[in-house]
């Protein structure tokens, strides 16, 4: 064995504890910690013929990589609905990476663990109350799951025409149907070879409304004369949280044919609460739904599971099998991850949200939901009251505002980077009905209203100088 890996070996226990007590550190001064930083470096150094130890290369990583690190799982990062990572995420993220198992198969010598991925999909879909009627998997965030599903929902697409896409390439026009869809799900079209910009926008509801209109849908339906299609629909959209009418959508499945795919990335998590679990009310009927688990569950990155209802498990198999690899079986009798899902290789996911589930039961994830909700309206009156002017109505967790006054619009982003630039919170830019805004997503579970009154002081001291 190479002398400095024997030394680390020697020393396991030493290493760990020092990495540990780093992060007990790191976590325990996280709302000190700066959410933007300016600090850089010259990435090309060379590398150490003979190797440092971990040990040395953890004291080389403190002095120059480790001021890059913000606190972006901190409770004032407000940016791209971002959660922190809670004590039992981080039990069940440490222990995914010391067990290293290859996530795969529920029946194999050479490990099952998919078991636990079984177990924990069953444990979100009684925390988001939908039926065992999907098949879950994990992957790395809502841009793989919008993929997956989309992918099946392509291969479904091809069998209205009697062909295989998956096998023989997409030889049809794909109609894709949508309102208002997240980037991830534009750039899954483009990796589909369907095309990013090959979709037909329906009309928004008119009164400030990000969310579908059912007229409008059913018109552009009923132009496509019969054809089948995919409608990328959405549970809380990312500027204002908004939901597309599931049960309206529901109805419509009774008389056209298509695949519904929900994109609820963090706005499927209203079906944790009863103030707001009718907002998704009748999504259960979708073919396939997106949830990231990096947003309001509050585990460290990367994390999201994607549903496909049960009854195209055949289709999701024609679309990733690893057919040319007989080592691996029947896909059809043995049920392996890799064969309905993008990676061959693929880390144990769903063990920090296993713990999570575990740690802090329904009624844990119930009072986050609705703490967040709380502190979003909490933050929203502050800015009335503080020359600001909200952009749309306060429905979850999302707050879209920016700066009172038509003649301010101007000042919006400098604003904007002028506050991110304090280290003391961090939010995004965005722009909304043609005016230049600004976004806050509170799915923190540290955020508190503290940290309100904080970020309030430094915009309105900002406001006399900017």
């Amino acid at each position: 064995m190479n002398s400095k890996l024997q030394h680390d070996l020697d020393n396991f226990e030493n290493i760990l504890e020092k990495t540990k007590q780093q992060g007990i550190d790191f976590l325990s001064n996280i709302n000190n910690i700066p959410t933007s930083t300016t600090y850089s470096f010259d990435p090309k150094t060379a590398l150490n013929e003979l190797g440092l130890g971990s040990i040395e290369a953890l004291k080389e990583f403190n002095e120059r990589l480790a001021p890059l690190m913000v606190s972006s799982s901190g409770p004032r990062y407000w940016g791209f609905v971002t959660g922190g990572s809670t004590p039992a995420s981080i039990v069940g993220d440490w222990l995914a990476s010391v067990y290293d198992q290859n996530t795969q198969s529920v029946t194999s010598q050479g490990g099952n663990s998919a078991l636990i991925e079984f177990e924990t999909i069953n444990l979100l879909l009684q925390l988001l109350e939908l039926p065992d009627t999907f098949l879950g998997g994990f992957v790395t965030g809502a841009t793989m799951s919008n993929f997956t599903s989309l992918a099946v929902a392509r291969q479904w697409f091809g069998k209205q025409y009697g062909k295989d896409f998956a096998k023989n390439g997409i030889s049809e026009t794909i109609n894709i149907l949508t309102a208002t869809p997240h980037s991830s799900s534009i750039k899954s079209l483009s990796m589909l070879g369907i095309g990013s910009q090959n979709y037909t926008v329906i009309k928004t509801i008119e009164g400030n409304r990000e969310a579908l209109d059912i007229t409008d849908l059913e018109e552009k339906i009923k132009a496509l004369n019969g054809k089948p299609f995919i409608l990328i629909s959405s549970a809380g959209t990312v500027n204002t949280a908004d939901f597309d009418d599931f049960e309206a959508i529901a109805k419509l499945r009774e008389k056209y044919n298509f695949w519904w795919h929900i994109d609820g990335a963090f706005g499927g998590f209203a079906a944790v609460s009863e103030k707001y679990k009718h907002y998704v009310k009748g999504w259960e009927g979708a073919d396939s739904i997106t949830i990231d688990c990096h947003k309001w569950l509050n585990v460290p990155y990367e994390s999201a599971f994607y549903l496909v209802k049960k009854e195209h498990v055949n289709l999701q198999i024609e679309t990733f099998q690893n057919s040319n690899a007989p080592y691996l079986g029947n896909p059809l009798e043995n049920f392996n991850y890799l064969n309905v899902l993008p990676e061959n290789s693929r880390r144990l996911r769903a063990l920090p949200v296993w713990f999570s589930l575990k740690a802090y039961g329904k009624e844990g994830f119930i009072d986050l939901i609705e703490d967040s909700t709380a502190l979003a309206l909490h933050f929203a009156n502050a800015l009335i009251e503080n020359d600001f002017e909200l952009l749309a109505p306060i429905r979850l967790n999302n707050v879209c505002f920016t700066l009172k006054g038509e003649h301010n619009q101007e000042k919006v982003t400098p604003f904007l980077s002028a506050l991110n630039d304090t280290g003391k919170v961090f939010m995004t830019p965005t722009v909304y009905q043609n005016k230049k805004g600004i976004r806050a997503s509170f799915v923190n579970w540290r955020t508190n209203e503290e940290d309100i009154r904080i970020v309030i002081k430094e915009m309105k001291d900002l406001l006399e100088i900017i």
